[in-house]
């Protein structure tokens, strides 16, 4: 009897640091600046989970480039054989035509701490 009280207790406990632990999370995600930067600057042309004028987001950090296959991407990003981290996140928010040229994004975040907080962002919606 006391080892089945024990597991129980032992269980609830883990039941409970995993639904703490996803909370933290969530909560940290809701308010983190970066989010709210990706929804201001990002989401006109992406969203997390599906795409939209450019490729889905959630997952992106240490995926290939163009490595989305229901997205249809440039000749030139299918052929950059780059690995999405912090370096060429950044260098892609800075100017991505002269990070890759002709790779058919416009777009710019100039901003240097706006840049790091979009990346930790995604960072972290990709389980980084």
């Amino acid at each position: 009897m006391k080892s089945r009280s024990l597991t129980l207790v032992v269980l609830t406990g883990a039941v409970a640091a995993m639904f703490v632990a996803s909370t933290v999370r969530l909560l940290s995600a809701q308010n983190n600046p970066g989010k709210q930067i990706f929804e201001k600057r990002c989401t006109g042309c992406h969203a997390l989970d599906n795409e939209k004028t450019g490729p889905h987001l959630r997952g992106v950090y240490g995926r290939s480039a163009a490595g989305v296959s229901s997205f249809l991407y440039s000749e030139a990003l299918r052929k950059s054989g780059i690995t999405w981290d912090n370096v060429t996140l950044d260098k892609w928010l800075t100017d991505p035509d002269t990070f890759i040229p002709n790779s058919d994004m416009a777009f710019r975040v100039a901003n240097a701490e706006e840049r790091a907080a979009i990346i930790g962002y995604l960072k972290e919606v990709s389980g980084k």
